[in-house]
């Protein structure tokens, strides 16, 4: 078959979309690091209405067909948040799935692409899937590495697939896996002592009490912390709103943790249950007996690996030379003893772009092993 024999069509209907979610889960079937998103989150997800990411992001949903037989998928968006952060013409791509064939590639791309350009983009960047906020990059190292909550899977295939396509490195973005119940301590607390901050720091887990509180000092922390890290887009207060609901079950009080100086939270750390461990065999569905399952896996048998996709120290404190890497090694010696006393044994620390020095330097130090890489591409349009 050629390329002519591919047709590539918006998704504009629940069978379509249906089809959209579905197809990774034949594609990928036996990958040792795949697990299948839950079908309802995805379809929350992708769905405007449910999901406060379309009040600024404009998506639009493509899948390739040969011979009827659904091949591939993709999305172009354009986050008007960023645009105007940027103004930089730049739309996106994501949510990319296909079978290893260039020309399928191909079509999806000049779909995206087409749409981007009608919108007036100069430029495509990704992947995101559906935002920087969510899934970020193509994988291209650690395939066999284990699943993990936020982190995407894509197979050996799709880089060099992609670059076939015109797209070129733009940054590359690293996880770490994190040996919970043997990592060291760490010299955060000497690095503080140091700096003469003595007494004047605290550590403390989040107070559940206090949910919604908690949750905008870590937005405040992130928003300061991250606002000038490459490709920043600010969570809006919907998204934020949002995020506190979808994440409350995967949420453990003594794996959010919080550090002050003066009574004022200044860094933190968090870390969520990994819930694709708990999901592994249920290929994306949640009947009632999968229910009882992970809420049995959950609350009662506990999952051992856990996902740090959060943390931060303000910029006034970052940029000191040993307040910034003493807040965040106080910050992962409280997380690693609350998360050796529940009995975790893993937590994925990612993803951290590759040229920031500081926060991969830190981690290191601390026992993180780079164990997986994804690639974010660009391309002129």
């Amino acid at each position: 078959m050629s390329a002519a024999d591919i047709v590539v069509s918006p998704v504009t209907d629940k069978a379509g979309l249906k089809a959209f979610i579905e197809l990774p889960k034949r594609l990928y079937a036996g990958h040792k690091g795949y697990i299948p998103h839950l079908d309802t989150e995805r379809r929350e997800a992708f769905t405007p209405g449910k999901n406060p990411l379309f009040g600024h992001v404009e998506v639009a949903f493509f899948l390739a067909r040969r011979a009827g037989h659904v091949v591939g998928r993709i999305t172009a968006q354009i986050d008007s948040v960023s645009l105007e952060r940027y103004q930089d013409a730049t739309g996106h791509f994501g949510c990319l799935a296909a079978e290893d064939d260039p020309a399928i590639f191909a079509a999806l791309f000049a779909a995206a692409e087409g749409w981007l350009r009608s919108k007036g983009m100069k430029r495509a960047t990704g992947p995101f899937s559906l935002s920087i906020n969510e899934e970020v990059g193509l994988l291209v190292w650690g395939f066999d590495s284990r699943p993990v909550l936020l982190t995407p899977y894509d197979p050996p295939w799709s880089g060099p697939r992609v670059e076939g396509c015109g797209y070129a490195k733009l940054k590359d973005v690293f996880s770490y896996d994190y040996d919970v119940q043997n990592a060291p301590e760490t010299i955060g607390a000497k690095l503080m002592a140091r700096a003469g901050m003595a007494g004047r720091v605290k550590v403390r887990s989040a107070d559940m009490k206090l949910f919604d509180a908690e949750v905008r000092t870590l937005v405040n922390i992130f928003n300061d912390a991250w606002s000038d890290n490459w490709g920043f887009v600010p969570f809006t207060q919907a998204e934020i709103d949002h995020a506190s609901k979808a994440f409350g079950p995967v949420i453990v009080p003594d794996l959010a943790v919080f550090v002050e100086v003066d009574d004022e939270a200044v860094a933190f750390i968090v870390a969520l249950t990994n819930l694709n461990e708990a999901i592994a065999e249920f290929n994306g569905r949640l009947g009632p007996v999968n229910l009882v399952k992970l809420l049995w896996r959950l609350k009662i048998a506990g999952v051992g690996s856990t996902r740090v996709p959060l943390m931060g120290v303000k910029k006034r404190f970052r940029n000191h030379p040993l307040m910034g890497a003493g807040l965040a090694m106080m910050a992962i010696d409280t997380l690693r003893a609350n998360g050796k006393r529940l009995g975790k044994t893993s937590a994925e620390l990612g993803w951290i772009l590759e040229d920031n020095k500081a926060t991969n330097n830190i981690i290191r130090s601390v026992g993180g092993v780079h164990y997986k890489t994804h690639r974010i591409y660009e391309k002129a349009l």
